[in-house]
């Protein structure tokens, strides 16, 4: 991802949030026949500030990923909103289509869980989701038994990634007027045929942002 410096996000907080926000991510690596990609649920590590992130894969993508190999870097990318955004919401000036989005890219390389620290993340990961529902079933819910939670742990292979490099990038049409960013917020909100309020509220959260640190410094 190319970084535009009006673009870049670096504020650790913000990028905690889109990360705990957008949990299924993109899994960038290499084995010996070039890169490959998996996808999996990604979480922050529930014991770190940072932006460290905990996960799993399932056997043989651990291989494909080259999850242990000594110096292998693995890519981790998260994908916030993202949407369409017409010319026509700009108003009567020359202009283009474009594509407004949110995305966090964390490299490093991974440490390989052992079984107990990678039980540990798979019950949390299921934790995460279940607890959301009114009657949650966790990993060791009836009828699961030891047996089978070993087994599941078994096929599956834990890392940690704290990243040596973070890209991040917002682009949601900062680069406009104030004016034309709030009539893309509200044709966001509005549109039958396209509608992304995700992505409007996300603009609108950026755009109050800039709007707040813009009194400040006044």
């Amino acid at each position: 991802m190319r970084q535009n410096p009006s673009f870049a996000m670096t504020d650790v907080a913000e990028l905690r949030r889109v990360i705990g926000e957008n949990p299924w991510a993109t899994l960038v690596g290499r084995d010996a026949d070039g890169m490959t990609a998996s996808h999996y649920a990604i979480l922050l590590d529930p014991e770190r500030d940072d932006l460290t992130v905990v996960g799993h894969v399932g056997r043989p993508d651990d291989l494909v990923l080259g999850l242990g190999r000594p110096e292998q870097q693995l890519m981790v990318i998260f994908q916030g909103p993202h949407g369409y955004i017409s010319p026509g919401w700009y108003g009567d000036v020359a202009a283009v289509p474009t594509w407004n989005y949110v995305a966090v890219h964390l490299s490093g390389v991974p440490e390989v869980l052992d079984a107990e620290e990678n039980l540990r993340v798979l019950e949390h990961l299921v934790d995460h989701f279940e607890n959301r529902f009114p009657s949650p079933r966790g990993m060791w819910t009836p009828p699961n038994d030891e047996a089978f939670v070993r087994r599941l742990e078994g096929g599956t292979i834990g890392f940690r990634l704290t990243p040596t490099r973070v890209t991040a990038k917002r682009k949601l049409s900062q680069n406009k007027p104030d004016e034309i960013i709030e009539n893309v917020i509200l044709e966001l909100s509005r549109d039958e045929s396209h509608p992304n309020p995700a992505l409007a509220a996300e603009m609108r959260r950026a755009h109050d942002a800039r709007l707040a640190a813009r009194a400040q410094q006044a």
